[in-house]
């Protein structure tokens, strides 16, 4: 089956399977918040995305094979309702960027700053600071495949609350660390909702500065 990346909260995991790595994308909670799971292909390694919500859902997803990292986008409670139960389930360490990992009810095991790495076994994925959604909004991205969290979807940036220099500097990492340095065809991965690419959303830039949101 081809990936689409189009979910349902209760329906199937989509599974996109590439060369190096598997990625499977789950619908959770009562808030649609996507969690992804991306597993190399070498070594049977993962990393969880966001253990937004339904951890029995989750485990379900990650089966027996092992995980050993979560990867929490940013601060807000949507994003993490299943942390606890999942990582004491599996062992993983927690990673999220310092600024916002003081609000995660399980400590970060592993902070992450721009232009780190988190491994998944013998890949890697680099750690793209976005501002403004929250102040350690994170993006993952790994070989034109790009894990956003809150801070782009199809159609615009995150939820800045109307504070315009929120919006200003969102707006601004998003210009500057994701569409001047990646190409049309990068595929995006939202917290929530359907997948799109960098391509679609491009043209649509200029829009976003007018409007402010």
């Amino acid at each position: 089956m081809t990936y689409t990346g189009d979910v349902r909260v209760g329906g199937p995991a989509d599974v996109r399977e590439l060369p190096a790595v598997t990625i499977s994308k789950l619908a959770v909670g009562p808030f649609d918040n996507n969690a992804y799971l991306v597993r190399c292909n070498d070594t049977g390694d993962g990393v969880l995305i966001d253990a937004a919500a339904e951890a029995d859902r989750l485990l379900e997803l990650i089966g027996d094979m092992p995980i050993s990292k979560v990867v929490t986008t940013h601060q807000h409670g949507d994003h993490w309702q299943a942390l606890e139960e999942v990582v004491r389930a599996t062992g993983a360490l927690v990673v999220a960027h310092p600024l916002d990992a003081g609000a995660l009810p399980v400590p970060a095991g592993l902070t992450v700053e721009h232009g780190d790495k988190v491994t998944v076994g013998v890949v890697s994925m680099e750690v793209v600071h976005l501002r403004g959604h929250t102040p350690g909004s994170i993006a993952l991205h790994y070989n034109g495949h790009l894990f956003t969290g809150d801070s782009l979807f199809p159609g615009g940036v995150g939820n800045t609350n109307k504070d315009p220099e929120r919006f200003e500097q969102l707006f601004t990492d998003v210009c500057e660390r994701i569409f001047d340095r990646f190409p049309d065809e990068t595929w995006v991965y939202p917290g929530h909702g359907r997948d799109t690419t960098l391509g679609a959303e491009r043209p649509h830039l200029p829009e976003w500065r007018e409007r402010g949101w």
